[in-house]
């Protein structure tokens, strides 16, 4: 995804999600928007047609040519540089299949992606979590946006649990936005219950806890700033860190079995040299908010405080 883009570089914006998850529906009004229009046109290819279609007097209004591709085999960086051609588009937009690889897709010279939304359906999003979190991973690793609509009635919990599971899934930094017929549900309406206390002297961290406290303080560093925390974790050492610097972390499943990451912080102990890479350790350190090039930004940074060996916890952190 582009940061930003060169002079002469066409924006594609991704819309991805599962059929009928509401996809065409988030199109349409975001091209309606006035903030969304721009001069020149705009080439809108769509991968799939659900029950909500585009009409023609929508895409005339919005200077928009449509071309529907129903076949992946047909998604081609070629084929797409044709289509350039032909329509000589100021912007491009690509309503995604769901069930397609993302892997696979490959822009022409010239196009670059610039935002990728995922949109997601409420009604249905808990199967999909139970049982295609392998197609959900592909769909979301890539997205600086996750909607789900249609939560009309969902409780607050259920809303916090699918924000926790669908949080590792996305960019660092992205956003989830749950949407009811009103429109988005506010986030302070989101009771964050954590299962340990935030307050506590030593916020204990159990193992099944670890990615929640995880992401949690990656997203709000300033709830830990000052405070100490104690968990268990495999020790990380790297020629690329700073003397007795080190990442205590977990191996985590986001998505499948395929697709396994380590996730910690970077930490500090005058003691590391006592202690061999990948030794597994229970450790209490004191949580600071520091500027790091590895964050590219400000981050936790842990202070250890102590640290003894432990045993290994040979089930990966899950979501």
């Amino acid at each position: 995804m582009a940061d930003y883009l060169n002079e002469n570089e066409i924006p594609v914006f991704l819309i991805n999600g599962f059929l009928e998850a509401g996809k065409t529906a988030f199109i349409k009004y975001t091209m309606g928007e006035e903030y969304f229009r721009i001069e020149g046109k705009t080439l809108l290819i769509v991968c799939e047609e659900g029950e909500v279609e585009y009409t023609a007097e929508e895409l005339k209004k919005s200077n928009t040519s449509m071309v529907v591709i129903d076949e992946e085999s047909a998604m081609t960086k070629q084929y797409l540089a044709e289509l350039n051609s032909r329509y000589q588009p100021e912007r491009v937009i690509i309503e995604f299949n769901g069930m397609w690889s993302m892997d696979k897709l490959e822009l022409p010279e010239g196009w670059a992606i610039y935002q990728q939304v995922t949109v997601m359906d409420g009604t249905t999003l808990a199967q999909y979590l139970d049982n295609m979190k392998a197609l959900m991973g592909p769909m979301l690793k890539g997205s600086e946006l996750c909607i789900v609509n249609r939560c009309d009635d969902k409780p607050h919990e259920l809303l916090v649990d699918w924000k926790r599971k669908l949080r590792p899934m996305l960019l660092s930094g992205s956003d989830i936005v749950f949407e009811n017929q009103y429109g988005e549900v506010p986030m302070e309406m989101l009771p964050e219950e954590l299962p340990y206390d935030i307050e506590a002297d030593v916020i204990s961290i159990k193992p099944e806890d670890y990615g929640i406290w995880f992401f949690d303080a990656k997203d709000n560093p300033e709830r830990y700033q000052g405070k100490t925390v104690e968990f268990t974790a495999c020790i990380m050492k790297s020629d690329q860190f700073e003397k007795d610097c080190f990442v205590p972390g977990r191996m985590a499943m986001t998505c499948c079995e395929a697709d396994m990451s380590f996730i910690g912080f970077l930490a500090h102990s005058a003691a590391l040299a006592s202690f061999q890479n990948h030794a597994w350790v229970k450790l209490r350190a004191r949580v600071e908010i520091r500027m790091r090039k590895e964050y590219q930004g400000e981050g936790p940074f842990l202070e250890v405080l102590s640290m003894v060996h432990t045993g290994e916890i040979e089930t990966p952190v899950g979501f």
